[in-house]
């Protein structure tokens, strides 16, 4: 099975292994254990491998072992602060889809990913081609990025632009 690269988070570093430029293989079957470990990190990307090792009932050298391979295989591909984005000043969230043309999808997500407030991008199958997840200050900061940045971008054939009212907190791994 194989993942295609070039949106942001598919970018991060982690020593995967590839088989072509852009695709990289995905690491081997994953057992209980190494599933408990990413369900604890998942949950506090902070914990110690003591802490983690007394949860899981493993050994220190273990979990250290573990944890080290999820993260060279690229299981694990980075630990992030979980902010809330309303709180950081950015209470407008949208979904943004783009039609782009064809054969300029590869530079298209390459400029898209470095857009300010662009958290997620996917390229997609159905009836556009691009969906992104879109966070701004507030509506006016919403409009000039999408009518002023993406639309005006080469490649770019239209848009559309959903608002999000509310967003429910999705459930985490082993809650």
């Amino acid at each position: 099975m194989y993942v295609r690269e070039g949106f942001p988070e598919a970018g991060c570093p982690g020593g995967t292994a590839s088989d072509e430029e852009g695709v990289r293989q995905v690491a081997g079957a994953l057992d209980d254990i190494d599933r408990r470990i990413l369900a604890e990190l998942t949950r506090d990307g902070r914990l110690s491998m003591r802490t983690l090792a007394e949860r899981l009932h493993i050994s220190r050298a273990n979990a250290y072992a573990r944890v080290e391979r999820l993260r060279a295989t690229g299981v694990i591909r980075g630990y992030r602060a979980d902010v809330d984005p309303v709180a950081a000043g950015l209470g407008t969230t949208a979904y943004v889809t783009v039609n782009l043309n064809q054969a300029e999808w590869r530079d298209v997500a390459e400029r898209l990913s470095s857009l300010p407030g662009v958290v997620h991008i996917a390229l997609v199958g159905g009836e556009f081609d691009v969906i992104m997840l879109v966070r701004a200050e507030d509506n006016a900061a919403l409009g000039r990025l999408v009518l002023d940045e993406i639309q005006g971008m080469p490649g770019v054939v239209n848009t559309r632009t959903l608002l999000v009212f509310e967003e429910a907190e999705p459930a985490r791994p082993g809650e």
